[in-house]
């Protein structure tokens, strides 16, 4: 088990004061088998009332309403979490459900619909032409194909960051052979759900021991559910998976729905600046008695 403390600060800062719609922020995990939270508390200016909420994704949801007039927004998120590493395990071939192509049950499918439908448009088959240069054999495990699928971006695609806002469609990707973690993510979830696979846009950190691209910054992978083994992460951007340095806050349909912080502002800001921080470190490391 490790400890970690997490440390993720957003400013906004402009040239002229305005008012403040309703800010929606996602900066907080869920507790769960793999994750729990020991601490958390949030510092926010201008200051406003507070409300926590689950979203129609289920992800833990505060909505912010600051008061008056300001020329600069702070958001400073401070958790300290444990987290337990879950590592993969091999499936059952002799499920048939678990070979490719990928079969779920009636009564998971109704369920994972909505994350089975693609979001993007491929007019010119890049996407598809891409995903069939992946293809192996027949009855190829979906796990075995899955973590290469994961490889190949991770080997074939450079990873640059983008400060700018937004998501590179998947065929931008491919034509580009390069994206941010979140591009290489989103290419990811909407390749394997044009391959019939369940797949989530996912969003969180990641803590880095000096090697992992991504770091000091918010960080994103994809999820996918398979029969035996549920939703497992695949994180394309470092060719991981299933890894304990991967700390997840939300999971999404779509990118823009996985935002950290998201909101208006009324009146005329003249030029708007935005600074973004986040510190991962590693508290201690625990091992538990056999």
């Amino acid at each position: 088990m490790a400890r970690l403390r997490i440390l993720h600060e957003t400013r906004y800062y402009y040239d002229h004061p305005v008012s403040f719609g309703p800010q929606r922020l996602l900066l907080r995990p869920r507790d769960s088998h793999a994750l729990r939270i020991v601490e958390a508390s949030m510092t926010l200016f201008p200051s406003g009332d507070t409300r926590w909420s689950y979203d129609a994704n289920g992800n833990c949801v505060c909505l912010f309403h600051p008061e008056g007039k300001a020329d600069a927004m702070r958001v400073a998120s401070v958790l300290v979490i444990d987290r337990y590493p879950a590592p993969l395990v091999p499936q059952r071939v002799a499920n048939p459900h678990t070979l490719t192509p990928i079969v779920y049950s009636r009564e998971d499918r109704a369920t994972l619909e909505p994350l089975i439908a693609p979001v993007t448009d491929d007019p010119d088959a890049v996407l598809l032409s891409w995903l069939r240069s992946l293809s192996g054999k027949h009855d190829e495990p979906a796990l075995a194909f899955l973590l290469r699928i994961n490889d190949v971006i991770h080997r074939q695609f450079d990873y640059c960051a983008r400060y700018e806002e937004g998501v590179q469609s998947p065929a931008e990707t491919i034509l580009k052979r390069k994206g941010a973690c979140r591009d290489l993510a989103w290419l990811m979830v909407e390749g394997l759900r044009r391959l019939g696979y369940a797949a989530r846009f996912a969003t969180g950190y990641i803590h880095s021991n000096g090697t992992v691209r991504g770091a000091g910054a918010t960080h994103a992978w994809c999820e996918v559910f398979l029969p035996d083994l549920g939703w497992i992460e695949l994180d394309p951007t470092n060719g991981l998976a299933e890894s304990p340095d991967l700390i997840r806050v939300a999971t999404t349909r779509t990118p823009s729905q996985a935002q950290p912080v998201s909101g208006a502002i009324l009146g005329d800001p003249g030029t708007a600046r935005l600074h973004v921080s986040v510190d991962v470190q590693l508290i201690d490391t625990f091992y538990e008695a056999a």
